[in-house]
């Protein structure tokens, strides 16, 4: 089995592919990247990176014998003026900048590339573990009504829709407004911006209703930056009165599975899994 390089963002989703690394017996070396991963990942074998460290990370990686990567975890964008790279971080830095500019999926296949470059195959956290998606269909003990349908449908479009100009990859939609989409800031602070709305516009823990909707974009590179949803997104769109949270089967990450599956069955919302669009 290849040893497997795992670059290290914020968040829950490196541990777990490291935890399935160990439980499979793939070999795998972590590159903690500075500023952004977690105490999740300190314990296990590895080395902490900045984030130009271009160079250092390749030589690590070629050091232990990995033959592919994996970029797991958030990594917010940079102030490009604040980086300090490496001769290698130096000279791929102009290119980085340049695909910047023209958005962050541009950004992240540029770095998919860097890597590619440098003869090592890059693998999605869903292609090291085929048990972190989406299932089509419900996903634990309530279903989305026949009343949820329509704003599942509308907060499906809304979401695509936003991905089709590189805004965001999640929508939120309430008998048929739609109260929010997701920027720079992230899916937590779209829910925490719902939440705030009066109570007419959205439901409550008595009445709930609306829906979340996470979609990847359409040039998206998914190898690296697939949509997530986990055990907080679940607290948060209750928090906000939403009913249900959904995306495209397959083409979403569900972290820590048992325990979203536990918080959406305790507080009554439903998770929803549909056939991606086939256009």
């Amino acid at each position: 089995m290849d040893k497997l390089g795992l670059i290290a963002g914020g968040g829950g989703l490196p541990a777990e592919i490291a935890d399935h690394c160990q439980r499979v017996g793939r070999p795998f070396f972590v590159i903690r990247l500075k500023g952004f991963a977690g105490v999740e990942v300190a314990g296990f074998p590895g080395a902490d990176v900045g984030l130009a460290e271009l160079g250092k990370c390749i030589r690590l990686l070629k050091r232990e014998g990995c033959s592919s990567v994996c970029l797991a975890g958030t990594v917010s964008r940079p102030d490009f003026s604040t980086l300090i790279p490496d001769g290698r971080g130096l000279l791929a830095l102009p290119g980085a900048i340049r695909a910047a500019r023209q958005g962050d999926d541009a950004l992240l296949r540029f770095l998919v590339g860097e890597f590619e470059k440098e003869g090592l195959l890059v693998e999605g956290a869903h292609e090291v573990t085929d048990d972190l998606t989406l299932p089509a269909g419900p996903l634990g003990a309530h279903a989305a009504g026949e009343a949820h349908m329509a704003d599942v449908i509308r907060a499906m479009e809304v979401a695509r829709a936003i991905g089709q100009q590189d805004i965001g990859q999640a929508a939120v939609v309430c008998r048929g407004l739609v109260l929010g989409v997701e920027a720079q800031e992230g899916t937590a602070a779209l829910l925490q911006r719902v939440a705030g709305l009066p109570q007419a516009l959205r439901g409550g823990a008595g009445a709930r209703a609306g829906v979340l909707a996470k979609a990847p974009k359409p040039i998206q590179e998914v190898r690296v930056d697939m949509p997530v949803i986990g055990p907080e997104t679940i607290a948060a769109a209750a928090r906000a009165g939403l009913a249900g949270v959904v995306g495209e089967a397959d083409r979403l990450l569900v972290l820590d599975r048992a325990a979203t599956i536990a918080a959406a069955d305790t507080l009554g919302l439903f998770i929803l899994g549909l056939e991606p669009d086939p256009t």
